[in-house]
């Protein structure tokens, strides 16, 4: 046949389509064939936003609905092994005549009802169900009046049901243990939970949940939700103000961008929606009108670290996670979420505002700051953005996904999406050979990035690699433009690959904080080294790795230490940044003193620095001998 000769199609070889290929899915069938509809990702617990973490809130939700209802002040939540789960609320107890179809029939619910439950964050009849059909194991107990009905699943198929009598307070038991042939080599990470629990306790003041024993509760709301996170100092106290269906909380600080914490009946809306974009139009708004002066918003905004918690009947999120609020109507008679929100700011935060003119002494000073610096660098940003317009179209620095090449402003943060930071043309290029095209972009860094610790925001403009960079990830205006989900350091396992990647931490930390706090930050874990034979490979990561491996290849296996990420061919990469890809999340917390660290490790050159570093001196000999 010649090479450009058409192969002709055979059309009496279709494949057949009858009544045969017509199937009908139970309710938990289609939960396990589609877990994505319900849950959103699996994963194996390694990130926050993973299923299984999912299958939890699920479980939660239900109790603090209780709560919020009135019934039952106390949630005590067991993790065993770190592998299952169970939740026991002392609230009114599913009703048990409905107990069965409660657990394992979608569009079952009592949340239909606004009698019986308002302001909900379950709705739809799925949360639980989804849990029950995704857990190998999965029981309920209704305790009612005296009466204990027990039902226990299988994936979703019930395997008993019995009821008897009990003198235990009324309420809901739930144990689950999500199902391993789905959540593959799952683990609960205890910080995540803990960070969810306490989340429910500031939006639910007077809530306890005994979490393995220790209790969590909060008195404060909102406020104590900013004083545990905050990881630079307020330079005023925390402005505090609640309405019947609003609560908001803010003060400002010396760090740069924004830093939003938003909820919706107690549910974290990671992604915001519609009640967090009008609380940071309207409190700019306010705050301007009450200085009566030609203010810009970012100067305004510049530093606000602010919380905002709505209650919304039959709310609507862009998702069934419900990370993202997508309601534009929030109250009977069509009042809207940004009316709402908005009235609510313009009355309370201008009646504040009046009443502590030293306070407001400190917000306009503060943003008379933030105007200068501004005005400053106008002219080098004026610059810097065409020099970045002109790079993203004719250089090759940034290898950009195929979801993005098509929407320059990336619409709409794509869950998969990821950009890696790299540095040099073998690298990059193995990295570029490797990735996927439509959601893996490449970022290609020219020698170490300059260190960024006690400069200003003008060398963000100035520096051509962090120009950029900074455009790249379209975050010069707030994470409200980010277009990658994951922003990857994928730097060489040696010492100058530490100190990139050190340097670029820096620069965010400096000016991007919230990329770090609000977990887009990763380090990509590349093997050290490579232990083969004839019959097998294995990719190591660490020594002790090396060591098991030469012990089930030998005898005399092949070893390879891998120097730098180019030294690894693009074939060879695909495994390192595929559906395995390891990833380590970049964290930061109050109790990090990230100003002393950043001081001490990347400031001046001190006597005390000296010593640690030598003190803490190790020779690397090669492990490959």
């Amino acid at each position: 046949m010649e090479e450009n000769e058409l192969i002709p199609v055979d059309n009496n070889h279709a494949v057949e389509y009858t009544d045969d290929n017509i199937r009908h899915l139970s309710d938990m069938e289609h939960v396990r064939t589609r877990p994505g509809m319900y849950i959103g990702r699996l994963g194996d617990g390694a990130h926050a936003e993973d299923g299984i973490y999912v299958l939890l809130k699920e479980v939660i939700d239900n109790s603090i609905d209780e709560f919020k209802m009135q019934a039952g002040k106390k949630i005590e939540i067991t993790v065993e092994e770190n592998l299952r789960i169970s939740v026991r609320d002392y609230g009114r107890g599913i009703p048990q005549g409905k107990l069965i179809e409660a657990v394992s029939m979608l569009n079952t619910g009592g949340k239909y009802d606004s009698k019986a439950f308002k302001k909900s964050v379950g709705l739809n009849g799925v949360g639980v169900k989804a849990v029950n059909a995704l857990s190998s194991r999965f029981e309920v107990r209704s305790y009612r009046d005296g009466k204990v009905r027990t039902a226990t699943f299988s994936k979703g198929t019930l395997l008993s049901d019995n009821t008897q009598d009990t003198e235990e307070e009324n309420g809901t038991y739930i144990f689950f243990e999500p199902d391993n042939t789905l959540f593959l080599n799952y683990c609960f990470k205890p910080e995540f939970i803990e960070t969810m629990l306490r989340n429910y306790t500031y939006l639910n003041t007077g809530l306890a949940i005994i979490y393995n024993g220790h209790r969590i509760l909060s008195r404060n709301g909102l406020v104590d939700l900013l004083n545990d996170n905050m990881t630079a100092t307020g330079l005023y106290p925390i402005i505090h103000l609640k309405g019947e269906d609003i609560e908001i909380a803010f003060t400002h600080t010396g760090q740069y961008g924004e830093e939003y914490y938003s909820f919706v009946n107690g549910q974290h809306t990671t992604q915001g929606g519609t009640h967090q974009s009008a609380f940071k139009e309207h409190i700019a708004r306010t705050i301007k009108e009450f200085f009566n002066k030609n203010m810009d918003y970012t100067d305004i905004r510049n530093g606000l670290v602010a919380a905002i918690a709505v209650n919304v009947e039959e709310p609507i999120f862009e998702s069934q996670t419900k990370t993202k609020l997508g309601s534009t109507n929030m109250l009977p008679g069509g009042v809207t979420v940004n009316k709402y929100v908005g009235d609510f700011i313009k009355q309370e935060v201008d009646n504040f505002l009046h009443k502590n003119a030293d306070i407001a002494e400190v917000i306009q000073q503060k943003i008379q700051e933030s105007e200068k610096e501004r005005k400053a660098i106008a002219g080098v940003t004026k610059l810097a953005r065409e020099r970045a317009k002109k790079a993203n179209l004719h250089n090759r620095k940034l290898r950009d996904c195929r979801i993005h090449l098509n929407d320059p402003k990336g619409k709409g943060l794509e869950e998969d999406s990821c950009i890696f930071i790299t540095e040099g043309d073998s690298a990059s290029g193995s990295i570029t050979k490797s990735r996927d095209v439509n959601t893996q972009a490449v970022f290609s860094l020219r020698g170490k990035p300059l260190n960024s610790f006690g400069l200003t925001k003008k060398v963000v403009y100035e520096n051509e690699e962090f120009n950029l960079l900074q455009a790249a990830l379209n975050i010069e205006d707030g994470l409200d433009g980010l277009r990658y989900n994951k922003v990857i350091v994928a730097t060489d396992a040696d010492v100058d690959g530490m100190h990139i990647r050190l340097l670029l931490i820096t620069f965010f930390l400096q000016f991007f904080p919230d990329l770090i706090k609000k977990g887009h930050v990763y380090i990509l874990q590349t093997p050290l080294f490579r232990v083969r034979n004839k019959k097998k490979t294995i990719y190591c990561y660490s020594e002790d790795e090396r060591v098991n491996a030469i012990n089930e290849l030998s005898p005399n296996p092949e070893i390879t230490r891998f120097k730098g990420l180019g030294e690894i061919s693009p074939d060879e990469f695909k495994h390192f940044i595929g559906k395995d890809m390891r990833l380590e999340q970049v964290s930061l917390r109050k109790t990090d003193a990230v100003k002393e660290l950043l001081e001490f490790y990347m400031g001046k050159n001190t006597m005390e620095r000296q010593n640690f570093i030598i003190d803490n001196l190790v020779i690397e000999e090669d492990l490959a001998s």
